[in-house]
């Protein structure tokens, strides 16, 4: 089949890679000059003035991302390489929290509960007994709770430092609005899943070069058509398949955001047949449903400081926003910068990056002694996630005969990541002509 893909960012990039492996010949439109979409390079101008590559967002990965990792084996990528691997460590800057051992699963999530510091009895016993409730119910729950209602009468220790932070971490969304049928499933397949699966997966590189630039030089080298910097105008259907700005295709796949593909959608219905307009209009209307996070990436430098590890979870409210933070410094990148995440973001960017060099001095003054602090850029992506709330009604892979869907907002058991967006790809292209 001729196959159009609309959008390069993970999604898109893990359809056409997995379309072209099915023998379909593929053509990749692509507005933006730099693929990737949500997770892609970005350059900044250091301390010194010298320029370096960091992410449009800081990203992470886990070992339960099992559909990303064999895309990025299956392009060339040398995963070892790419990723440091680690067990799961959610501590914070005086050492509590939770830090699972090398061990085999499940084993080590129970070391770790039962050896997480600052954690008194209570709380450990409480994280066990849940757990096992959990475990016992099929890691399964109302579609209608939220992650609040989950883990009511958990102990307060147990949700400040660990249910929190791994709830706004995962689903880009704070507990009270969180659904805890996706959380559930989070918890399902990264700590309680099998052995490596809890494990974080650090990008010692940008995200450009974890995924997007290899798939691209893959598809290439297949004899795809990838056309950077090239925004689609028209879309139109035929007797026998598809148009793209006048070009035929038996399928198109579409992997922008949803708010970008209903738009374009809603464009075409004013001129397609009523039965076709009828699927777009009401997928539009399940698109249009949805509401939206913001995730902030604070960048700042203090060549020299160190943390004492790559990752560190912070204690976070109202003034001190951030409630993680990259040393990119030992990851490759140069000394002292520091990536700070700000997840579910709220207010202004300006307020935000001066309260997140608030948070450091109060919250990391330690690491970083009498080091001078300097703030590099904020990336605020107001639209990085789908809010993922309970019952979430999104919008199905299948639009119209022959046109479909991908990314990760469309209808399936996890929130908004990038193995979301891959194994979504991949499900359209395992679909295509049948």
């Amino acid at each position: 089949m001729q196959v159009a893909v609309i959008g390069a960012g993970w999604a898109g990039l893990s359809a056409a890679v997995h379309a072209c492996q099915a023998g379909h010949r593929v053509t990749v439109f692509e507005a933006s000059h730099t693929p990737g979409g949500r997770a892609r390079a970005l350059d900044i101008t250091l301390a010194d003035g010298q320029t370096t590559t960091v992410d449009n967002g800081q990203h992470i990965l886990i070992g339960a991302y099992s559909a990303t990792l064999a895309l990025m084996r299956s392009v060339g990528v040398d995963t070892d390489s790419a990723l440091l691997r680690l067990p799961l460590v959610m501590q914070y800057p005086d050492g509590s929290g939770l830090r699972l051992p090398r061990w085999p699963a499940p084993l080590d999530a129970l070391a770790g509960v039962l050896t997480a510091k600052g954690w008194g009895w209570g709380a450990r016993l409480s994280m066990l007994k849940r757990s096992l409730r959990w475990q016992w119910q099929g890691f399964d729950c109302a579609p209608q709770a939220s992650v609040h209602d989950l883990c009511r009468g958990l102990h307060p220790q147990v949700l400040q430092s660990l249910i929190e932070p791994l709830c706004v971490s995962a689903l880009n969304t704070p507990m009270e609005r969180a659904s805890g049928q996706v959380f559930l499933r989070v918890l399902k397949d990264s700590l309680f899943g099998g052995n490596g699966a809890s494990n974080l997966l650090l990008p010692r590189t940008d995200l450009g070069r974890v995924l997007p630039e290899a798939a691209l030089a893959w598809l290439h080298n297949q004899g795809a058509t990838v056309q950077l910097g090239r925004r689609v105008r028209n879309l139109q259907t035929t007797v026998t398949g598809w148009q793209v700005d006048g070009q035929p295709f038996d399928a198109v796949i579409l992997a922008t955001s949803a708010q970008n593909a209903a738009s374009a959608l809603m464009e075409y219905a004013r001129t397609a047949s009523n039965s076709i307009a009828t699927d777009i209009q009401t997928w539009c209307r399940t698109s249009a449903a949805l509401q939206y996070e913001a995730i902030a990436t604070v960048y700042t430098q203090a060549t020299g400081a160190r943390l004492p590890q790559p990752m560190l979870a912070l204690p976070s409210d109202g003034t001190h926003p951030a409630q993680f933070v990259f040393d990119r410094g030992q990851l490759g990148g140069p000394s002292g910068l520091w990536a700070f995440v700000v997840s579910a973001a709220t207010g202004e960017r300006e307020a935000m990056a001066q309260a997140v060099c608030v948070q450091v001095r109060a919250q990391l003054a330690p690491y970083l002694g009498d080091t001078p602090l300097q703030l590099l850029q904020t990336v605020v992506e107001k639209r990085a996630t789908f809010a993922c709330t309970p019952a979430l009604q999104r919008p199905p892979e299948a639009i119209a005969p022959g046109l479909w869907a991908c990314g990760d907002y469309v209808q399936g058991p996890y929130p908004a990541t990038l193995e979301g967006a891959v194994r979504s790809g991949a499900s359209v292209a395992a679909q295509l002509g049948r």
